[in-house]
């Protein structure tokens, strides 16, 4: 039987992202300033690409979807985008996001969304901004054209999923390197990952990311992405980030991980212009 919204939504309600890789408390400020370490530090390498962001024309009203804890709600509004609104499947991630937004003195709207079936009107955004969500529902193409439905003509957005970058293509083949990984100390904490490397299979690896009970988690080559893409959008851009060194058994240098970041991306994004 195949997952269904409502199971993404149970495991995400008892499960918000950085929850279980932290010791601070959920919601506090260490919990936000250290997810912000991380995300910056491990997902891109030190430096957030500035092609996440908008242009200054399509600022005016923005949807951050999957709002998770609020990352990218307070980046966007700190980038002087006029009206934030920040949507979640899950009411946890809300109420989450909104301490975030408190903690860092970010005025944002808030919504309950399910990516697959918006409530919001055609035409209400200039910007969505989706990062690594639409990966974990059952219905990826839905979601993609409910983003451009509900952006107006010329909108962009800017969006990611997990990439099948060349590791994850020959893992087969490196079996013996993966369990060479787990016996030294690699993996990821919580949420029942610690044995990520000492998985074969190629899509338990990339559902295991996120946790030993999520449901869904997939990836995608670039042109699965881009044929998702190309009916209904102009894409301006196909980049990649985010090798996730905090996983490995040793810490490496900064330089390392910047050429990891480029040479074995486990993100792909796309800038788009709706038609």
């Amino acid at each position: 039987m195949s997952n269904t919204v409502d199971d993404v939504k149970e495991f995400w309600e008892s499960n918000p992202l950085w929850a279980g890789e932290t010791a601070h408390e959920v919601g506090s400020r260490e919990y936000f300033l250290e997810h912000r370490e991380v995300v910056i530090g491990d997902c891109f390498a030190g430096h957030l690409d500035k092609r996440l962001f908008p242009c200054d024309e399509h600022k005016e009203n923005v949807l951050d979807l999957g709002c998770g804890p609020g990352f990218w709600t307070v980046e966007l509004a700190q980038r002087n985008c006029a009206r934030v609104v920040a949507a979640d499947l899950t009411e946890n991630a809300l109420e989450i996001a909104k301490k975030r937004c408190k903690h860092f003195d970010i005025a944002a709207e808030f919504a309950c969304e399910n990516a697959e079936s918006l409530t919001f009107p055609d035409g209400t955004f200039s910007h969505v901004n989706c990062q690594g969500v639409i990966h974990h529902t059952p219905d990826t193409v839905r979601c993609v054209h409910e983003i451009a439905r509900v952006l107006k003509p010329g909108g962009t957005a800017c969006l990611s999923v997990y990439y099948r970058n060349v590791l994850l293509r020959i893992w087969p083949a490196l079996r013996i390197v993966g369990r060479a990984l787990h016996r030294l100390g690699g993996g990821l904490k919580g949420r029942g990952r610690e044995g990520i490397f000492s998985e074969s299979d190629t899509d338990e690896i990339v559902r295991l990311y996120d946790g030993g009970d999520n449901p869904i988690g997939k990836c995608y080559s670039k042109r699965e992405w881009v044929t998702m893409l190309e009916p209904i959008f102009e894409i301006t851009s196909v980049f990649y980030h985010f090798f996730p060194a905090r996983a490995l058994p040793v810490r490496v240098p900064a330089w390392v991980h910047r050429i990891l970041d480029r040479r074995c991306p486990f993100m792909i994004y796309a800038t788009v212009r709706k038609r």
